[in-house]
């Protein structure tokens, strides 16, 4: 399959997840996953900001991404922050800026084994909700058509929490993303229990929630209060 057949594949996945009653957790990480995909990085992580105007982590392709990601909220720097604040793309930043810029950031990206890092606005219009961080092991500069195509993802998804039912009534987006914000919470707790209970990593944890919400067309949060509880057992297939 072309890189171009891909990528329709990829927005028409993104599509089909704009329902009535989508899971907006489960879509931000499919966008993630894919961004990884399509640009050549290794790991990524989103932020959006939540209704009372701070910062919070959504989704990551690996608990490392997470962290860092949670990293950068903590110190107030990064290309994430930048990239959320200006609205514009952040990317192929030369490694003397980086370090100068984001000295914290910079250090703790190199010592998880990052050597470039890129970074995608979600924005709609003038309205800015958020940004992606892209993270690469070797040293990567994204082509114009790549940051174009990862633009377009961020905008898929940017359409997807704003869409055209939710957005007529701002305190129906600040639900939605108050929900997701409580989801992402009970989701960590499980991936925490069911680590510990299977004797796995939480990245695997998390697939194997994620793989059994999706078989028995549950949402991640209801799979996620359910194994916490113990009325559920999620096991590797």
């Amino acid at each position: 399959m072309s890189r171009e057949q891909r990528l329709a594949a990829v927005f028409v996945e993104l599509a089909d997840t704009l329902v009535a009653d989508f899971d907006v957790i489960d879509f931000l990480h499919t966008l993630t996953e894919r961004s990884v995909e399509l640009l050549h990085a290794d790991a990524a992580g989103l932020i959006l900001v939540d209704p009372q105007g701070k910062l919070q982590v959504l989704a990551s392709t690996t608990d490392q991404a997470r962290v860092l990601e949670l990293f950068e909220l903590q110190n107030s720097q990064g290309p994430c922050l930048d990239c959320f604040r200006t609205g514009r793309p952040v990317v192929n930043v030369d490694l003397a800026e980086v370090a100068a810029r984001w000295p914290r950031f910079q250090a703790a990206t190199t010592a998880a084994g990052f050597r470039s890092v890129h970074a995608l606005p979600l924005r709609l219009r003038g309205q800015v909700i958020g940004a992606m961080n892209l993270f690469c092991k070797d040293r990567s500069s994204l082509t114009d058509d790549d940051v174009s195509v990862g633009q377009a993802l961020a905008d898929v998804a940017t359409i997807g929490l704003l869409q055209e039912r939710t957005v007529r009534h701002s305190e129906i987006v600040a639900e939605q993303l108050q929900a997701a914000l409580n989801s992402r919470v009970l989701i960590e707790q499980a991936k925490g229990v069911l680590a510990e209970r299977s004797g796995v990593d939480v990245d695997e944890a998390f697939a194997l929630l994620r793989a059994y919400a999706r078989s028995n067309g549950s949402q991640l949060s209801a799979v996620a209060v359910a194994v916490i509880s113990g009325t559920v057992t999620v096991t590797a297939p």
